[in-house]
């Protein structure tokens, strides 16, 4: 393999010199080996000179994710190692690749200016980066959070805790794996920290999908975390924080700062608190719902989730909050009050929402933005950017002070304009200032008087040296005299042969030419020395004020992330009034009785998905504890039941983070755990069928209802035979229903009609179905839900309308025709009722036959087309008959032809089973043996 060299320039080709031929054995190398084995595990972006380096394995690695040209040194040598790198200045655009790809990155830098080191220049590693901690704005996305979280195990409970290192929200929570487990999945954090000896137990529970980092077991030390925590907030307990007694939790947040110290993250004085994510303090939405309901992630390629539907809002503060509100709804019927009141109050003021929305727009990513002033990370331009978010402070609180709206009042009084701030910061910093502090022309003009005379010398030297210039020829009479430069003798004055004579005594001349001499002057040896340092000087001094000014910033950390807090509210609060007047939502009555009572509601995300012209077709849901608990919803496939239970759980939903929702009306009682159990998936890296996973997810459910739990389930039971799963989900109603604990309300969707007969023993379960309409033997899907059960499925129609081939369509419909007729023979006098699809799969019959039939008609079973069936309505084909599946597949348990059989049927019938004693139970088994012709 013929390796490509990769010349490069300057301080790169004297590294290379200084690697190659024995790169192993130099100075450099063996540095680069030290710093990389403190960091295993992790790619180590080695500086030398303009360039960041790798090496060995991490070279092959990171030229295969950015794409750049992997080379080799010492090649056919004992010391041939491949390289790979890119210019220090291209870092930005480099390292967000490299993280995405789920890679830590630890970036050496040199320690030292390279001009003043006396040997090998100090190099250290300055920062590491990961996916769960950065402040690079190429790797975060604006409007999610970007979590690190840790997760430990305890004997009796779990502890979790979460942190986005670029915003300083700190949280943390302890219980059971499966709260653990809905956490995860609602947070969805970029990596995971846990202890070495727990890897198998987490991947059990969890999966192995988490990007994540395995630590030491000393690390998850209860004593070391505690210790690590009010450290870190100066306390001496926890208990402020209201997490004092969450063993394992305070275990878990103690990992994630030891986490920070690793990775050279020390100035986090941003993370000013830590909060307690209360169990009962939210709705209940296990994985498995939030995963179903597509709540903030689509299930599928080109899916919608409800996020993009909802999310109205401008400022990246208020687009995070309101993912955390979408997986969080609230329990507390009077705090949702207060959300839906304050919505409806900006709905009325459609002056106040435009005015309010306008000023939002002029703000920034405040809460990243002060992270990066607590951690020393902020450019200049990053600067402006924070004033003039903080100038839009004032204007927002005027009007929410004005709105008299009290929810709103009360967010105006937490607003902190920072005038001081924003002033020093325009005072100081040009509006056009550079992203990098060492291109100078970072600060305005006026603020130092030594900075001003240096930017003078520094770039007014041209005009001063053509002064200068000017000067001298009139003074000496010389006019072809000039001031030149070159890096030998500096700045000099050149005169001619011919004017040599004129030259006066006081200049000392440094270099005679053919045909002139070269001359400096005291004055000009002066002003050379204030050019040459001038420069350098000046890049000091506005670094110093830069810093000053930063540092002064970072005391107003506290006032403007609850500005950012405040901020965050009020945009998804807007968000909601806006979303609710664009879409034509309605406010909810929530509160705290047993009635769910949507009436005319709509499914939010696919009503957005329809064509223009077409409206989404409304439904009716009720549903209590004492008359309507459980609805059985019955129907076609495609006719929308899944949608229906969807559209329920998503209009409580919305209701309960104190949003407007897609409905005529709607009262809600408050549901304190949603659950679902639809969609079907296989997990197959457990060895877990489809079945499995549906059977899991439906334990989960019925091992944790409550009495103002909304359940919903669609198509229970299908992933086994027939009878297996009319019987699980016949039994999964029963329990529903009789369980002493809990009245959970139900929709249950299913195409097993027999379970409409649980209405006539279950007093709260009722019937309904989805209706269709019949028409030229087409069905018609009307999307309306109507009370009364469904007996057909229209299965082989929909089969039809998904492109399925003419012939295996019209061999469905001879084998359904066969199974009835042997369940009619059977004594089920339903079974010869007719069939949606006689007159349609007549016409199918008489159809042209695709391309794979070679144009030939249609042969059934092998059967020569004059001998095919011939159709009438009730006629039954001959050829479908004669070569039914065999062994025969009727429900029925006895052939009819036997006697024997016969007597055995009228003793089993005669039998009242709730009466019999053990005995007589024993003398009729001998009875039916005998008849049976036993001994």
């Amino acid at each position: 393999m013929k390796t490509k060299i990769k010349k490069g320039p300057g301080p790169r080709s004297e590294a290379y010199a200084a690697v190659a031929p024995t790169l192993e054995t130099t100075p450099l190398m063996r540095q680069y080996y030290q710093l990389k084995q403190q960091y295993p595990g992790a790619l180590l972006l080695f500086r030398v000179g303009d360039f960041y380096e790798t090496f060995g394995e991490d070279a092959v690695t990171t030229s295969r994710i950015v794409d750049i040209v992997l080379t080799k040194r010492g090649a056919g040598t004992s010391s041939e190692v491949a390289l790979a790198g890119f210019p220090h200045h291209a870092l930005d655009n480099y390292l967000p690749k490299l993280v995405r790809a789920g890679q830590r990155v630890a970036i050496c830098d040199q320690l030292e200016d390279p001009k003043l080191a006396k040997g090998l220049v100090k190099r250290g590693v300055t920062e590491l980066v990961t996916p769960g901690v950065s402040f690079h704005d190429n790797v975060l996305d604006r409007r999610s959070n970007n979590y690190l979280c840790a997760v430990h195990f305890g004997k009796q409970e779990a502890g979790i805790s979460f942190l986005d290192i670029s915003t300083g929200e700190f949280l943390v929570a302890q219980g059971d794996v499966p709260y653990l487990g809905k956490l995860l999945q609602n947070f969805g954090p970029a990596e995971v920290l846990f202890c070495k000896k727990s890897r198998q137990e987490f991947e059990h529970h969890f999966g192995p999908d988490f990007c994540h980092y395995a630590l030491d077991e000393w690390v998850f030390g209860f004593d070391y975390a505690h210790d690590t925590l009010t450290r870190h907030f100066k306390t001496t307990t926890l208990k402020g924080y209201g997490i004092d007694g969450l063993r394992e939790g305070i275990t878990a947040a103690g990992c994630i700062l030891h986490y920070l110290a690793e990775t050279k993250h020390n100035d986090v004085g941003h993370i000013a608190g830590i909060g307690r994510l209360e169990e009962d303090k939210y709705v209940w939405l296990d994985r498995f719902t939030v995963r179903n309901l597509e709540l903030v992630q689509p299930q599928h390629l080109g899916g919608v989730p409800l996020i993009d539907v909802l999310d109205q809002t401008v400022t990246p503060m208020g687009a995070r909050l309101l993912r955390k509100w979408v997986v969080l709804p609230l329990k507390e019927a009077a705090q949702i009050q207060r959300r839906l009141d304050t919505v409806e109050a900006l709905l009325a003021d459609s002056e106040l929402l435009g005015e309010i929305t306008q000023h939002l727009r002029q703000i920034n990513d405040l809460e990243r933005l002060i992270s990066k002033v607590a951690v020393r990370r902020i450019n200049p331009r990053e600067l402006i950017q924070l004033s003039r978010a903080l100038e839009a402070i004032g204007p927002i609180r005027a009007v929410l002070a004005a709105s008299g709206i009290r929810a709103l009042q009360k967010l105006a009084d937490q607003l902190n304009a920072c005038e001081t701030l924003c002033a020093d910061i325009t005072t100081k910093i040009r509006p056009d200032a550079p992203v990098l502090t060492n291109q100078g022309h970072v600060l305005n003009d006026g603020v130092d008087k030594e900075l001003d005379e240096l930017r003078s010398i520094a770039f007014s030297g041209k005009d001063y040296l053509l002064q200068l210039q000017q000067r001298e020829q009139q003074n000496t009479g010389i006019s072809s005299l000039k001031v030149a430069y070159n890096k030998v003798f500096g700045y000099y004055l050149e005169v001619s042969n011919a004017h040599k004579n004129k030259v006066p005594a006081a200049w000392i001349r440094k270099q005679t030419l053919v045909n002139a001499e070269r001359y400096i002057t005291e004055e000009l040896k002066t002003y050379e020395e204030k050019i040459l340092h001038a420069e350098d000087r000046l890049f000091v001094i506005e670094q110093n004020i830069y810093n000053e000014l930063v540092q002064a910033a970072a005391d107003y950390v506290p006032q403007i992330q609850q500005n950012a807090r405040a901020i965050g509210v009020l945009d998804c609060l807007a968000s909601f009034a806006a979303t609710a007047r664009q879409y034509n939502y309605v406010k909810p009555t929530v509160n705290d009785g047993s009635v769910l009572d949507i009436r005319q509601g709509r499914h939010p995300v696919i009503e957005r998905q329809l064509p223009p012209g077409e409206a989404y077709i409304p439904n009716d849901i009720c549903l209590d504890q004492d008359d309507q608990q459980i609805v059985v919803i019955t129907g076609p496939n495609m006719a929308g039941k899944s949608a229906l239970l969807r559209q329920t759980a998503l209009i409580v939903l919305l209701a309960q983070i104190g949003s407007f929702v897609p409905a005529e009306a709607a009262t809600i009682g408050v549901i304190d755990k949603i659950f679902t159990r639809v969609g079907a998936s296989d997990n197959l890296s457990k060895g877990e069928s489809t079945f499995m996973v549906e059977m899991t997810e439906t334990a989960s459910i019925l091992n944790n209802l409550s009495d103002r739990s909304l359940v919903l389930m669609d198509e229970i039971g299908r992933g086994t035979s027939t009878y297996d799963g009319i019987s699980i989900a016949w039994a999964i109603v029963e329990h529903l229903h009789n369980s002493p604990k809990a009245r959970a309300k139900t929709l249950f969707a299913t195409h097993y009609h027999e379970l409409n007969q649980l209405a006539d023993d279950c007093p709260r379960v009722r019937n309904y179905n989805v209706a269709v309409k019949e028409a030229d033997g087409r069905i018609l899907f009307m999307r309306k839900l109507v009370a009364g059960g469904s007996e057909h499925s229209f299965g082989i129609h929909v089969a039809r309308m998904a492109g399925m081939p003419t012939s295996v369509v019209l061999r469905a419909n001879e084998i359904m025709h066969h199974l009835e007729q042997e369940r009619a023979h059977a004594g089920d006098p339903e079974a010869d009722a007719p069939t949606a699809f006689d007159e349609l799969l007549a016409g199918l019959e008489n159809a042209p036959q695709p391309a794979e039939t070679g144009g030939k008609v249609l042969q059934f079973n092998g059967q020569a087309p004059e001998n095919a069936p011939q159709r009438g309505p009730r006629a039954q084909p001959a050829a479908a008959v004669a070569t039914a599946p065999r062994p025969s597949l009727q429900l029925s348990m006895f052939e009819p032809a036997d006697p024997a059989l016969e007597r055995v049927r009228e003793l089993i019938q005669q039998l009242d089973v709730n009466t019999l004693t053990p005995i007589e139970a024993l003398l009729k088994l001998n009875e039916l043996k005998l008849a049976l012709g036993g001994k």
